[in-house]
């Protein structure tokens, strides 16, 4: 065999590892159900914030910790529970995008994601 073809080989097999690496360790979207099946595995869970339910976050007594519960797309509520400050226009958000685990009852977020109206929506023109 020629050096080249060694080289080939080695690269395909490197890229081949990398590529089901990340393919592993890659979340995906479900709902609050899968995602108490495995709590091991991160997940994305897409869902609308529960106005009705109290939304907690206090930042003179900790201002790492906000609470709130979302309703998945399937319909399922659960508790969120997030370690950092409640992000800014929270309560504005039409959709919310969480990503974490279940920990018992409740899911642990890491990371929030927000859908806000548009600006755009406000004033529409009619159309004619």
């Amino acid at each position: 065999m020629k050096k080249i073809h060694i080289i080939l080989i080695a690269l395909i097999a490197v890229a081949i590892g990398a590529i089901l690496s990340t393919y592993g360790d890659a979340s995906t979207y479900e709902g609050f159900d899968k995602a108490a099946e495995n709590p091991d595995k991160e997940y994305h869970v897409v869902g609308v914030l529960n106005r009705d339910k109290p939304r907690e976050y206090n930042p003179q007594q900790d201002a790492n910790l906000f609470t709130f519960y979302l309703i998945d797309e399937k319909g399922k509520e659960s508790k969120v529970v997030y370690r950092a400050p409640e992000p800014q226009d929270f309560e504005r958000s039409e959709k919310v995008v969480i990503v974490g685990k279940m920990n018992g009852d409740y899911f642990e977020a890491n990371k929030i994601l927000l859908k806000c109206p548009s600006k755009y929506n406000e004033g529409q023109v009619p159309q004619t």
